[in-house]
């Protein structure tokens, strides 16, 4: 008469044991993102534009259409990852591994080989760029000027409004973003990471690893960019990802999410 209930126990610590498992690989998706994000994207292109152009624009214009552009390259990281779980997990646990310590040796070697002052080569070049962008800009609205004049008041100022997301700031801000960030090592870590940890996990950990290190740069502008020592965070970066390769070493590929 004993004997029905017994089975009941090992069905609540089978599925207690799976939900602490999805927490921990949640978690562990969450923190390799942002720590890979934050060490790939300071200093890095994306993070000068968004300085720079928060130093002419509107902050909140080229924050959100940043934030947009790199919350879309997130995501399509992720699905570009987890297309790769097709494939068995042991494969594609130390392929990543490898590429994990390849971009970490890789980090290292740019980074003892940069001069302290490497990152303003990058930042001149970005200058350029948006100066440019900001000529096309002014020659469109010189094309564009007699028809806002014949508008009138009354009709401008819905149009601010109604166009303050959608201005040519904001779509200036998510192209420049978006191009830079394609083929980016940061895009590809995280295509790395979403084919061999939890995708929630990585797709959160790099979005906010991105608001981050954008925010940042459209608060600071200039003088944080300036500051920031290219050459410490690519050693520091190079460090964090062989940790990552290293761990591989201590951890099963079957442990994961």
């Amino acid at each position: 008469l004993q004997k029905g209930p017994s089975p009941v126990a090992p069905v609540h610590l089978v599925s207690e044991e799976s939900a602490d498992k999805t927490n921990l690989g949640f978690i562990h998706a969450f923190v390799a993102a942002i720590s890979v994000i934050i060490v790939s994207e300071l200093g890095d292109k994306t993070f000068f534009i968004a300085a720079i152009m928060a130093m002419r624009y509107n902050r909140l214009t080229v924050l959100a259409g940043a934030m947009l552009a790199l919350g879309l390259m997130t995501c399509l990281s992720v699905l570009f990852g987890y297309a790769t779980t097709v494939i068995p997990r042991v494969y594609t646990y130390y392929v990543s591994t490898a590429l994990f310590a390849i971009f970490g040796i890789r980090m290292l070697r740019e980074g003892l080989k940069m001069s302290p002052d490497e990152g303003q080569e990058e930042l001149e070049e970005v200058q350029a760029e948006i100066k440019k962008k900001d000529e096309e800009l002014q020659r469109t609205k010189l094309l564009n000027g007699p028809g806002d004049v014949e508008a009138g008041s009354g009709t401008a100022i819905p149009q601010k409004k109604w166009l303050h997301f959608i201005s040519p700031i904001f779509v200036q801000a998510f192209t420049l973003t978006f191009l830079a960030e394609w083929g980016d090592r940061s895009q590809l870590t995280t295509i790395v990471l979403a084919a061999r940890e939890d995708p929630y996990g990585v797709a959160v950990g790099g979005t906010v690893g991105h608001c981050l290190c954008t925010g940042l740069a459209v608060i600071g502008g200039r003088m944080i960019a300036q500051k920031i020592s290219v050459r410490t965070v690519t050693i520091i970066g190079g460090i964090v990802f062989l940790a990552f390769a290293f761990s591989a070493l201590f951890i099963s590929p079957d442990s994961g999410f």
